[in-house]
């Protein structure tokens, strides 16, 4: 499958071009990619159009390694645009009613009745909208939900909503045209908040700054290890022929991240289009919205179970395991033995990038990156992940308060940047830290419930 003439890439944000164009710095994992003379002569600035088998190679390789995203406003329309949408849905009639009044005519939707206490108010809102109606005789969760529906779609694409959602009128039309890529599987757009009455307690804006479902500005690849790893299906965009076996009924939470997975097994790719969005009604009520992070974090062994090599709390490399083991244990030759470790690696990527203009340069810079990377995870797992050793640790010991202290805090300086001024820092450092209670809580019920660490375990990764 390869990509159709006029179909547009642009390098990631995170793609460097060095050495005079000669090679591309990016990619998760990081990678050098040096460039035959013919394949420099195709990059145009930061811009490749596929107009012949060479164009088409290099734009499907930059892909594949998460070093450029198309340039969607460029590519072709969509050949053969006919779409299905599958909304499963338990009561909501309210919710449900304001998502399809955005959907629009012209294109057939399934609402899928996921064993609803008032079936008839479902059904009435249903019928006013003129959509086909699925009853399921009992309560199956949403991946069984949506398969009843997706086994009815007769169109090529099928969009999955769900009902607490509202669509903007080019969400869908946007997400088709990257289907111009054959090998695209699923295309998802941003999912921001959805201004309601409830919104502006402190819980709703800071779930508007900084949701869950929300995976930021940029577009990204979503493949596991990117900074993008996965994509809800609260709204999304899927090739029907692509979707063999749909979702795994049996998972209640994270089905949505199983699927993704399974698709970038499958050598497919899903793609992250955050130009468009799609607005979600948020739980805005601290008790609802601490409860539903806490079952996010019960998908977590679930997944461990079908995914064991993409599912981990922190993954770092030797090297960066070895920095942060040296700060955590804050001893006089900590700081030493760190630098020690940073100069030691700068000096063996440099090695590698021998031939590239100014490697120890470009080396310090990747070896800077590494650190920040890999003390921003650590201070994840002390404050989300394994908070209930952090916990237990701070009763005994010195040194493991002062790291949690220093990680919550600086999380919290670091994060409230982004929350675009939603909330004053100290409620904003409530929420954030309520926020990693919760669905660290979650891991952990999910974690003994299945009787594995699995879930919990590091992965140190070369």
């Amino acid at each position: 499958m390869t990509l159709p003439v006029g179909f547009v890439v642009a390098l990631d944000r995170h793609t460097r071009v060095v050495d005079g164009g000669r090679a591309l710095l990016g990619g998760f994992p990081t990678r050098l990619l040096r460039l035959a003379p013919r394949a420099r002569r195709l990059l145009t600035g930061r811009t490749i159009v596929v107009r012949d088998a060479a164009s088409g190679l290099l734009a499907d390789r930059l892909l594949e390694l998460g070093m450029a995203n198309p340039v969607v406003d460029a590519l072709p329309p969509n050949l053969d645009p006919r779409y299905t949408v599958v909304v499963p849905v338990r009561d909501r009639a309210r919710q449900l009613g304001r998502l399809l009044g955005s959907v629009g005519p012209g294109h057939p939707v399934i609402v899928v009745d996921d064993g609803s206490r008032d079936p008839e108010a479902v059904a009435a809102v249903a019928a006013r909208h003129g959509a086909r109606l699925l009853v399921l005789s009992a309560n199956v969760g949403p991946a069984g939900a949506r398969n009843a529906g997706l086994r009815l779609v007769t169109t090529p694409f099928v969009v999955f909503a769900d009902s607490d959602v509202v669509l903007a009128p080019d969400t869908v039309p946007t997400l088709l045209r990257h289907f111009a890529d054959p090998r695209l599987a699923m295309a998802v757009p941003r999912i921001t908040g959805l201004p309601t009455a409830a919104a502006p307690t402190w819980i709703g804006r800071y779930e508007n700054a900084r949701s869950s479902l929300d995976l930021g500005a940029h577009p990204a690849a979503v493949r596991p290890g990117s900074p993008v790893s996965w994509a809800s299906t609260a709204c999304a965009v899927a090739r029907v022929d692509a979707l063999t076996g749909g979702f795994d009924e049996r998972m209640r939470v994270g089905e949505d991240v199983d699927l993704c997975w399974r698709l970038v097994e499958k050598g497919r790719r899903v793609r992250y289009e955050p130009t468009v969005q799609a607005a979600h009604e948020h739980r805005v009520r601290l008790g609802d919205w601490f409860r539903r992070k806490a079952v996010y974090g019960t998908g977590a062994h679930p997944l461990a179970e079908r995914h064991p090599e993409f599912i981990a709390p922190v993954v770092l490399a030797p090297w960066s395991t070895a920095l942060v083991t040296a700060l955590l244990v804050q001893r006089r030759w900590s700081a030493p033995a760190a630098g020690a470790v940073a100069v030691f690696t700068a000096l063996r990527i440099a090695r590698r990038l021998d031939g590239i203009r100014h490697p120890h340069r470009l080396a310090l810079r990747l070896t800077a990156n590494g650190t920040v990377a890999a003390l921003t995870q650590a201070a994840a797992l002390l404050t989300r992940h394994w908070w209930p050793l952090t916990v237990l640790g701070c009763t005994v010991s010195r040194r493991v308060r002062r790291a949690a202290a220093v990680a919550a805090l600086a999380d919290i300086a670091l994060e409230h940047r982004h929350g675009r001024g939603c909330l004053d820092p100290v409620r904003y450092g409530v929420a954030r830290r309520l926020d990693d209670l919760a669905y660290g809580a979650g891991v952990w019920f999910s974690a003994f419930q299945g009787r594995s660490i699995a879930a919990l375990r590091p992965r140190i990764k070369r």
